[in-house]
């Protein structure tokens, strides 16, 4: 896969160019931290901000965007920003409601995506159906889903005029997701990564180290490597701007075919999150 840059973008189903990595920020504090964050990975070149209702900090997010965007002298439409509706706020009207409370705190006009961050059993189609008239009415670029097991797109898509153009799911080296990424790739459905380096869990493991020896790089960087060339968007997070730009340097090496399917083998089917299944809502 021929990515170049922090610049180069995924086509959607739709025909929206979504950066491959950006900056996710779970867990960020609302307030300087996550202002400086987001400013610092913009000014460092990335054009993916990733945040959702629950994190507490879209006002913060919102911030760090004007700042970052002033500093690097960029308008508004070079970047790409998500959030996600929480689950109190699954329901046709209050879908709706929760995507303005978020335009609000962000101080932005559109998304560029909304998701519906869990699989809430009963009230999902509900907010999908909202969804899918924000983006109708031309308020949302793209829309799409987080943590939806196969059978949740399945339903999902039985009723729905517009199928999801993301599903962003805990992605990483123990939790790879064959059979989900195969299907969403049959569905012309974008899979996104949220914690790729399983929380640091993985930073120790052997041959993730091997290979970072070999190819002068840090574990981190090796599995964001991974990632893109399976095809999967992903946002890392971090506050600290000399790991937010060693995370972004991963465009000027390639694993080989051998090290892609070792990497593959060190699968588990082990999360680090709760089990969409078995979430308790």
């Amino acid at each position: 896969m021929n990515i170049q840059g922090l610049k180069d973008t995924t086509t959607l189903s739709n025909g929206v160019r979504m950066p491959w990595l950006g900056l996710g920020v779970f867990k960020v504090e609302e307030g300087s931290e996550v202002v400086d964050a987001v400013r610092t990975a913009i000014m460092n070149g990335y054009r993916s901000i990733d945040t959702a209702a629950i994190y507490g900090n879209e006002q913060g997010v919102g911030q760090g965007i004007r700042e970052g965007l002033e500093a690097a002298g960029l308008e508004r439409d070079k970047l790409f920003v998500t959030s996600k509706v929480w689950n109190s706020d699954l329901g046709y009207e209050a879908t709706l409601a929760a995507y303005e409370q978020s335009l609000d705190k962000l101080g932005l006009g559109y998304l560029d995506l909304y998701l519906i961050h869990w699989p809430v059993e009963g009230k999902y189609k509900e907010a999908w159906r909202a969804l899918e008239m924000l983006y109708k009415q031309g308020r949302v670029r793209a829309i799409g889903v987080s943590n939806f097991h196969i059978h949740h797109l399945e339903e999902l898509m039985k009723d729905s005029t517009i199928k999801p153009m993301v599903n962003q799911v805990e992605y990483h080296p123990r939790l790879t997701q064959k059979e989900l990424h195969a299907f969403c790739r049959a569905h012309g459905i974008q899979l996104e990564a949220w914690s790729p380096l399983m929380q640091g869990q993985l930073l120790e493991q052997e041959e993730l180290q091997e290979l970072a020896a070999k190819y002068n790089k840090s574990v981190a960087q090796i599995i964001l490597r991974w990632d893109l060339q399976n095809g999967v968007v992903t946002i890392p997070k971090s506050i600290r701007e000399h790991r937010i730009i060693e995370n972004s340097a991963v465009f000027d090496f390639e694993l080989t075919a051998d090290e892609m399917r070792r990497i593959d083998s060190l699968n588990q089917d082990r999360r680090v999150g709760p089990d969409p299944d078995k979430f308790d809502f």
